[in-house]
C-alpha cells in the first residue's frame, strides 16, 4: 500500500471523512458440556468444551475410561448414538452429537445449534431455583 500500512481489516469512512478500520468485538462463547457415548451395555461419559459460534466440541476429557486401551467409543461395536448435556444448576438441556470417527472428534450440526442457543437462552435466563420469573403486572385501561 504507497504510504499506508497493510491490513486485512475492512476500512470504513468515519465521522468527518477519515478511514477508520472496523473493529467489532467478537464473542467467545465457550460452555462446558457432559458428553455421553451410549452403547448397548454403557454410557461413557466424558466433558468437553463446546463452542456455540462454530459447533465444534474441544477439550474432551473421558471419566473412568482409558481412551488409549479401551479405544474411541464410537468405533465399538457396541456404540448406538451420542449426545450431550448442557447444565445450569439443576436443569439440564439434552442435545444430540455428531461423531467423527475417522478424526474422532465430537461437533453439533447447525440445526441442531441453532435449537440448543434457543433452549440454552431460556435454561441460562430462568431464576436459580427453577421457580418462574413473577409474571409483570397488567397493562390496560383502568
Amino acid at each position: 500500500m504507497p504510504g499506508g500500512v497493510a491490513s486485512s481489516a475492512p476500512l470504513t469512512e468515519g465521522r468527518r471523512g477519515r478511514r477508520s478500520q472496523n473493529k467489532r468485538p467478537t464473542m467467545d462463547l465457550k460452555l462446558p458440556i457432559t458428553i455421553h457415548d451410549e452403547l448397548n451395555d454403557e454410557v461413557i461419559e466424558s466433558t468437553g468444551v463446546l463452542d456455540l459460534a462454530s459447533g465444534e466440541i474441544r477439550d474432551v476429557k473421558y471419566i473412568e475410561f482409558d481412551l488409549e486401551a479401551d479405544g474411541f467409543p464410537a468405533e465399538s461395536q457396541d456404540y448406538d448414538f451420542t449426545c450431550g448435556t448442557l447444565s445450569n444448576g439443576s436443569k439440564d438441556v439434552e442435545f444430540r452429537i455428531e461423531v467423527d470417527v475417522v478424526g474422532r472428534k465430537y461437533s453439533i450440526t447447525p440445526s441442531e445449534l441453532l435449537e440448543l442457543k434457543g433452549r440454552a437462552a431460556k435454561l441460562f435466563s430462568a431464576p436459580p431455583g427453577g421457580h418462574p420469573p413473577p409474571e409483570p403486572p397488567k397493562r390496560g385501561r383502568r
